[in-house]
């Protein structure tokens, strides 16, 4: 599995999770095989214009992520990665990204659904 996480600069298990996903630092990558951490990594963020969105769930669905957690997502987004094929679990409250990829190994996550949208913008 290959998480990417929006997270604050410079990305890392011990950076925070953004707030929102379009506006990120960077994204940390992690990659797990069997319940395990594999590999660590960063990728930068995709200019947020007008469909900046819909352009980084194509450049993550490209890098092979299937697993996104996100503190907060607009309704397009969360719609190109539900075709993409990746998986998106809701993050909001979780302080690092370590402490997300444990929580969603450990299945405390929740899919995000379209209720907890939002229209864009900072969210933190």
């Amino acid at each position: 599995m290959r998480i990417a996480i929006p997270s604050s600069f410079p990305g890392g298990l011990e950076a925070g999770v953004h707030g929102h996903f379009g506006h990120c630092d960077v994204y940390t990558v992690v990659d797990v095989e069997g319940g395990a951490i594999t590999r660590v990594g960063t990728l930068p963020p995709v200019p947020h214009e007008q469909g900046g969105c819909l352009a980084a769930v194509a450049f993550l669905a490209e890098a092979g992520v299937t697993a996104l957690v996100a503190g907060g997502l607009g309704k397009r987004p969360l719609m190109g990665f539900n075709q993409a094929g990746i998986a998106v679990y809701r993050g909001a409250g979780v302080p690092t990204v370590g402490a997300a990829v444990g929580a969603l190994l450990g299945g405390s996550l929740e899919v995000f659904s379209g209720e907890f949208t939002c229209g864009g913008g900072h969210h933190h």
